[in-house]
C-alpha cells in the first residue's frame, strides 16, 4: 500500500525514527536515571519518588536477583497493580538481564497457573493482596522464588505501617496466605544493597517482556517483545506527541495520569517507559475504578497527559466530582484499548477543552501502531495514521491486498512488531505474513488521506441474513442516545436470520424503556442492524484495562 498517510503528518513529526538510539530499554532507563536524577518520577499516595530513588532501588533489586541464582534470560513474573514497587521491580529485572512477565493481579488461580507454566517464570513479585491466589498454584508451577510486596512498602516507616494496617485490618483486602520461603520486598532490596551488581550485556534482539494477550482469540499467548520493539515504540510515541508537548511551558515537567494498569502493554510503554524517556512524572493510581478517589488525587496536581480507555474517560466525565480537578493544563488525551465513542469524546472535549486522540495497537505491536494527530481539534471516529516508520495494509482472507475503498484485515509492519508468540511457532505462523506483516484480526478501511478506521474484529462481526453488522457501529449509535451510559452489541443465534443483534444496555436514566431504544435505533440504524433483543444491566463485564468483554456476554 502506498504511504499516502505521510502527507497528513503534523509539522515537526518525523516520518521515520532512529531505532538504534538505544541498544536496549536498560540503556534508555539508565540514561534517564542520570539525566533526571533529582526530578520526580512517580507520585503515590502523596509521596514523591525521584528518578534517583528508582535508580537506587532497582539497582539493589537487580543485584538481589543476580545473587539469588537466576541467570540472564530467566523470566520473572510481576503481579502488581500501580504501586511504586512496579517500576522498581521492572527496572531491576531488565537491569539484571532478565525478562519481565507482566501478570494481571486479578487473575484467577487457573489463569495464573497457565501463565507461570507457559512462561517458565522462575521468580515472581506479588502484592500480598493477591498472594492467596499464588498459594493455590505454587506447587504446580516452576516459580520457586517469591517476593511479596505490601501496599505501604516504599511509603516510609510511619506512613507505610499505617497504610498496611488499613489495607490489612480495616479494609480487609489481604486474604490469609502462606508461601514458605517467600521474601518481603523491602528485605530483597536491603539484601541487594549489600550485593555486587554486574551490568549484563543486553542487546536489541534480547527479549525484554513476555506480554500475554487477553485471550480474546482463545488461549492466552505470550507476545515476545524484544528490547528494540519497545524502544522503537517509545521513540515513536515521543515523536508523535511533539505538537502537544510544545504547548507545555518551557521547563515545566510533564505530569501524566497513570490510571492504565502498568502490567498492560498500553500503560507499560505509554506511562512507565515513555515517562522515563521524557523525564516525566506519573501519578500512580492503584485502583482506577474508584472514580471518586481518582478525582480527589488528580485535584492536587497540574495534569498534562492522560492516556486511558473510553470507559474511564466516560465514567470520570459523568462523575459529580469531575469539575473539582483543574483540567486547564491538559494537552494530550490519548484513547486506546477499545473504540472511543462519539458521545464520550464530545463530553470530554466540552468538559476539559482537550480532545481525545484515538490510537490503536495491540500487545503484539508494543502497543502503538496508529494514532490521530495530537493537534486534532475534534473526534474523527477513526484510529488515525500509522506511527513513524510503520506500514499498514488491508488484506483479504487469502492474504492479498484488497482494492482501494474495500474493507480488509489490518496488517502491520514496523520496528515495534513482536518477534512472535512465546514457544508457539504454529500460532506465530498464523499471524505473520512472509513479508513481515502482523495480521491483527481487526477489519478496517482506509480513506483517501491515509486515515484508518476499524469496522470490527473478525470474530465479533454479526452476520444477519448475509449482511455484516459491526458491533462498534451499533454501540456507537446507542451510546449517543441521551440517558444511555454504556452499551455492548453481540450476535446471538436466530432461526430465521442465522444471527440476530442483541444489545446489553447500562442506563444513566432509569426511565428509559426498551421501546425508547427501539425507536432510537429505528431512526438511526437500517433494519438488519437494529437489535432484536435488548437487555438492561447495571454494569458490563470488563477487562482490567476497561475494555468491554463481548465474549463474556456471548457465553
Amino acid at each position: 500500500m502506498e504511504k499516502i498517510w505521510l502527507k497528513q503528518y503534523p509539522a515537526g513529526v518525523p516520518t521515520e525514527i532512529r531505532t538504534d538510539l538505544y541498544p536496549s530499554l536498560v540503556a534508555l532507563l539508565e540514561e534517564s536515571f542520570r539525566k533526571y536524577r533529582d526530578q520526580k518520577a512517580y507520585l503515590f499516595m502523596g509521596r514523591a519518588y525521584t528518578f534517583g530513588q528508582i535508580d537506587d532501588h532497582s539497582r539493589a533489586f537487580a543485584a538481589w536477583l543476580q545473587a539469588s541464582g537466576l541467570a540472564a534470560g530467566d523470566r520473572v513474573a510481576v503481579m502488581l497493580p500501580n504501586v511504586p514497587q512496579y517500576p522498581v521491580a521492572v527496572a531491576g529485572i531488565l537491569r539484571a538481564g532478565m525478562v519481565v512477565v507482566n501478570v494481571n493481579p486479578l487473575y484467577t488461580p487457573r489463569e495464573l497457573e497457565h501463565q507461570l507454566k507457559d512462561s517458565g517464570a522462575k521468580a515472581i513479585v506479588v502484592l500480598e493482596n493477591f498472594a492467596a491466589t499464588l498459594q493455590q498454584v505454587i506447587d504446580a508451577v516452576p516459580t520457586k522464588k517469591v517476593v511479596v510486596a505490601a501496599m505501604g512498602d516504599l511509603l516510609g516507616l510511619l506512613k507505610g505501617a499505617l497504610v498496611n494496617h488499613v489495607v490489612r485490618h480495616v479494609k480487609k483486602m489481604v486474604p490469609a496466605w502462606r508461601l514458605p520461603g517467600a521474601l518481603r520486598f523491602n528485605d530483597a532490596l536491603a539484601a541487594g544493597r549489600n550485593k555486587p551488581y554486574t551490568p549484563p550485556k543486553v542487546g536489541p534482539d534480547d527479549i525484554a517482556v513476555l506480554q500475554y494477550t487477553g485471550g480474546t482469540t482463545g488461549v492466552s499467548k505470550g507476545a515476545v517483545l524484544l528490547h528494540r520493539n519497545l524502544v522503537a515504540n517509545v521513540l515513536q510515541a515521543e515523536a508523535w506527541y511533539q505538537p502537544a508537548l510544545k504547548k507545555i511551558p518551557p521547563g515545566e515537567q510533564i505530569v501524566t495520569v497513570c490510571a492504565l494498569p502498568l502490567y498492560h502493554i498500553f500503560g507499560f510503554n505509554t506511562n512507565m517507559m515513555l515517562g522515563m524517556r521524557m523525564g516525566g512524572c506519573n501519578i500512580l493510581l492503584p485502583n482506577a475504578r474508584d472514580f471518586a478517589a481518582v478525582l480527589k488525587e488528580l485535584s492536587q496536581y497540574r495534569v498534562h497527559s492522560f492516556p486511558a480507555v473510553n470507559t474511564l474517560f466516560n465514567a470520570l466525565a459523568n462523575h459529580p466530582d469531575f469539575d473539582k480537578v483543574d483540567w486547564s493544563h491538559l494537552k494530550i488525551s490519548v484513547g486506546g484499548g477499545m473504540a472511543v465513542q462519539q458521545a464520550t469524546a464530545k463530553l470530554w472535549l466540552e468538559k476539559t477543552g482537550c480532545p481525545i486522540c484515538e490510537g490503536y495497537g495491540l500487545s503484539e505491536t508494543s502497543p502503538s501502531a496508529t494514532c490521530n494527530p495530537v493537534d486534532s481539534t475534534a473526534y474523527s471516529g477513526n484510529i488515525g495514521l500509522p506511527m513513524p516508520g510503520t506500514e499498514l495494509t488491508l488484506l483479504d482472507d487469502e492474504g492479498r491486498e484488497v482494492p482501494p475503498g474495500a474493507a480488509g484485515e489490518i496488517a502491520i509492519r514496523g520496528p515495534q512488531v513482536m518477534a512472535g508468540y512465546w514457544q508457539r511457532p504454529d500460532e506465530t505462523a498464523k499471524v505473520m505474513t512472509a513479508d513481515g506483516f502482523f495480521r491483527t484480526g481487526d477489519i478496517g478501511i482506509v480513506d483517501e488521506r491515509g486515515y484508518f478506521r476499524i469496522v470490527d474484529r473478525k470474530k465479533d462481526m454479526i452476520l444477519v441474513s448475509g449482511f455484516n453488522v459491526y458491533p462498534n457501529e451499533v454501540e456507537d449509535v446507542i451510546t449517543q442516545m441521551p440517558g444511555v451510559l454504556e452499551c455492548a452489541a453481540i450476535g446471538v443465534p436466530d432461526a430465521k436470520a442465522g444471527e440476530a443483534v442483541k444489545v446489553v444496555v447500562v442506563r444513566k436514566d432509569p426511565a428509559i424503556t426498551e421501546a425508547d431504544i427501539r425507536a432510537y435505533c429505528e431512526a438511526n440504524l437500517t433494519g438488519y442492524k437494529r437489535p432484536k433483543i435488548i437487555e438492561f444491566r447495571n454494569d458490563l463485564p470488563k477487562s482490567p484495562v476497561g475494555k468491554i468483554l463481548r465474549r463474556e456476554l456471548r457465553s
